[in-house]
């Protein structure tokens, strides 16, 4: 494993995910967020910055965990057909938590089928923006 490219992909992998999550949820989905206001915390409260060092962990656990199995279990011989698929898996893995919550809260349809359509392709990016950046050998 290139530790130094490790490194240097968690932190482009943190920053393309941070991006596209503002893109996704502060630009793309901000409307459906705003018509089910109830079951967010009060804007007031998000706006305040006293979430955003969990937002910010959150998205640094996913940067690590993403890139190290990348780095760890299929990098070695990918392909981008490879990366591709690990993006899309990946994506899918972590939306089985948005049906089982929309089982249990009161989420629109909309909104579950909008964050499964923008993680598959946020997943599908990271992993190619991780095949271009992550080489397992030094160069």
């Amino acid at each position: 494993m290139n530790i130094k490219r490790l490194l240097i992909s968690i932190i482009v992998v943190f920053v393309a995910l941070s991006i596209t999550d503002i893109l996704i949820h502060g630009l793309w989905l901000s409307p459906l967020y705003g018509a089910t206001k109830e079951l967010w915390r009060p804007e007031a409260e998000m706006s305040s910055g006293k979430y955003m060092g969990w937002l910010h962990a959150g998205h640094l656990l996913a940067a690590i965990t993403f890139t190290t199995l990348w780095a760890v279990g299929f990098a070695q011989n990918a392909k981008a057909t490879c990366a591709i698929k690990y993006g899309l898996f990946m994506a899918l893995y972590g939306q089985t938590h948005t049906l089982i919550s929309y089982a249990v809260q009161p989420f629109t349809l909309e909104i579950v089928w909008k964050w499964i359509i923008s993680a598959c392709a946020q997943g599908i990016l990271l992993a190619l923006i991780l095949f271009k950046v992550y080489k397992p050998r030094a160069a």
